[in-house]
């Protein structure tokens, strides 16, 4: 079940906290997986660490491309670049994110702009260059990392949850037009989970967020790629312009 052998995927984010979980849940379905981000050399170990783990007969391993998602030319180039290399894309994961969090009083429009940029008009872009391949393979699986926060709000994470909201609007638009291709959209919105990211956090403030997590504790990055890779699925094939929320029960969203 959920055997993904002979798919490729490109994967934003890829070396970070929640994208190498997903990366890795997908190249052990036995997806061939293309793996994004702008640090070029934790790419480079990132993908020697899935092909020694994953290494699979049925493709030639697991590559790398460099992109920066602030750079509008660069990410025009990354869905070609993955389709050139590894010969079709079938599953797009669009994880890649920042935050610049400020109150709304103090916001800075570059901080507004930074986030909208990378979280929402990158993933819009993207999207945008896989639907040409997709829809001619008459297949294709996009997924779209959203946030809890995205339904909630957060306070101090205006630019943040309007990119994530705005994210959710969109995959449920691109589901709609590309549908009747064999193409399924849907976001995966992960609540808390533990990352580098959330491993600087004082034990008090770990406390705090666990305290509204039903669960009474952090999710693990698996947890949001074990999701990805059953969306990605055949399985899964009647399933579009949803959002599975992965949180814990910290927000419960029908």
């Amino acid at each position: 079940m959920f055997d993904l052998t002979g798919m490729n995927a490109l994967v934003t984010g890829a070396a970070g906290g929640i994208g190498s979980a997903i990366s890795r849940a997908l190249a052990a379905q036995g997806a061939r997986v293309a793996l994004s981000g702008t640090n070029a050399s934790k790419l480079r170990s990132f993908r020697e660490e899935l092909n020694s783990e994953f290494a699979h007969h049925d493709h030639d391993g697991h590559v790398e491309i460099t992109c920066d998602l602030s750079n509008t030319t660069q990410v025009e180039e990354l869905v070609p670049a993955a389709v050139d290399t590894l010969g079709g894309i079938d599953i797009l994961v669009t994880n890649a994110g920042i935050t610049r969090d400020n109150l709304g009083m103090r916001m800075k429009d570059e901080e507004w702009q930074q986030v909208i940029a990378i979280n929402l008009e990158a993933t819009f872009r993207l999207m945008r260059a896989s639907m040409r391949p997709m829809m001619k393979a008459r297949f294709g699986r996009v997924i779209a990392i959203t946030s809890v926060v995205g339904a909630t709000g957060n306070p101090g994470q205006m630019n943040y949850c309007a990119a994530k909201a705005g994210i959710t609007g969109m995959t449920k638009s691109f589901a709609q037009e590309v549908a009747s291709r064999g193409i399924t959209a849907n976001c995966v919105a992960p609540g808390f989970i533990r990352t580098p990211m959330t491993d600087v956090l004082t034990d008090d403030q770990k406390a705090t967020i666990n305290a509204r997590i039903p669960m009474g504790r952090m999710g693990e990055g698996d947890d949001i790629g074990s999701a990805v890779a059953f969306l990605a699925s055949k399985e899964a094939s009647y399933i579009t312009g949803q959002t599975i929320h992965v949180n814990g029960g910290m927000a419960m969203i029908s």
